[in-house]
């Protein structure tokens, strides 16, 4: 009987043994989401509503003044196009101006050409005389 006795404790250790490994695997999977939700609370407390408001805000901050910057530069570049064109528009228009002057000229100058080749204006006994003979 001696030996069914130590059979039965060597049954009883084996079994003790692991149910204190599945007890020790049971606690250090419990223990994961615990850690994980320690972790988080610790960080939620880092940040109150006051201190998320001043990060948003601050970003915030920080989007509209680069939106602003933008806008500058953009508006450097407009006023720099528009004072290009402008310059381009006065020399087109001066060019236009000189060419009607010279236009204006030219015309002038075929009318008196035009006026100096005109044969005299018959009078009108010089026509009934013409015209009687």
């Amino acid at each position: 009987m001696g030996k069914l006795k130590s059979y039965q404790e060597q049954l009883q250790d084996i079994v003790e043994k692991g149910i204190t490994t599945a007890e020790e695997q049971q606690k250090k999977l419990a223990a994961k989401p615990f850690d994980f939700a320690e972790k988080l609370e610790a960080e939620v407390r880092e940040y109150t509503v006051q201190t998320l408001r001043e990060r948003y805000n601050g970003y915030s901050d920080t989007l509209f003044n680069q939106l602003r910057s933008l806008n500058t530069r953009f508006g450097d570049f407009a006023a720099e196009l528009v004072a290009k064109l402008e310059k381009e528009a006065a020399e087109g228009a001066e060019a236009v101006a000189e060419a009607a002057e010279d236009v204006a000229e030219a015309a002038e100058d075929a009318k008196k050409a035009v006026e100096g080749k005109k044969p005299a204006k018959k009078t009108a006994a010089k026509k009934k005389a013409a015209a009687s003979a």
